[in-house]
């Protein structure tokens, strides 16, 4: 999955960067409202990290401006731990969730994965789709044997999104934008690649090439050989 962080603090976001990249996410980042606003438009992100004390423009108001141009990302919002009132206007602004400062990353990534999953519709914390187990913390995969196959960070961010996204048409230009942070190299071949990866561990009718189109995430059966 790819995030947002929108951060003026540059050192927290350096840290913040580096924590959620072996977490798993590719992380883009900003250092004030008004490049946070923009990039927040012009990429799909999964999920956006906002700071409220942003320069150039308050992370209130690129909130409330997404919401009003009906850009629905899943946010996030940073506040002073005793700031409630902040928290309350940053709700009241269309935020999905909040966090005071300072916090410990763990819960950060707890509560990105339960606003990605209220998203999604998945009530689980676990990840099992069509006959395969995506361990999150691990960062590998059980198939249908409960054989475990350990996974590289990129394959396992396309293998996660993949999964997120069962029996759906995903382009090489949406896998590349969901996979990659903005200073990596946007190359969509660089995706053949992890696919057939996947398939090596997955077996090779685990994702479908649907030609001129992208790939389908089919996963695997019970009974595979």
């Amino acid at each position: 999955m790819r995030l947002l962080l929108v951060e003026d603090d540059v050192v927290l976001a350096e840290g913040l960067k580096a924590d959620l990249s072996r977490a798993g996410f590719a992380v883009d980042v900003a250092h004030d409202g008004v490049d946070g606003e923009f990039m927040g438009n012009e990429v799909d992100y999964d999920a956006v990290i906002l700071d409220l004390g942003l320069p150039k423009k308050p992370g209130l108001e690129v909130l409330k401006d997404w919401r009003k141009q009906n850009n629905t990302v899943p946010v996030i919002v940073l506040t002073a731990r005793d700031a409630w009132n902040e928290r309350v206007d940053g709700l009241r602004a269309g935020a999905d969730d909040y966090l005071g400062k300072p916090f410990h990353v763990e819960e950060l990534l707890a509560r990105i994965d339960a606003m990605v999953r209220r998203r999604d519709g998945r009530a689980d914390a676990s990840l099992e789709v069509a006959g395969l187990r995506l361990d999150e913390e691990r960062q590998e995969v059980m198939d249908a044997k409960d054989n475990s196959h350990p996974l590289t960070g990129t394959e396992f961010r396309l293998l996660r999104y993949f999964m997120n996204h069962p029996g759906k048409i995903l382009s090489k230009g949406r896998l590349t934008a969901h996979v990659y942070e903005d200073e990596a190299e946007h190359d969509s071949n660089v995706i053949e690649v992890y696919v057939r990866r996947l398939r090596d561990k997955l077996g090779s009718d685990a994702i479908r090439t649907q030609r001129g189109q992208g790939y389908v995430f089919i996963g695997q059966r019970e009974d595979k050989t």
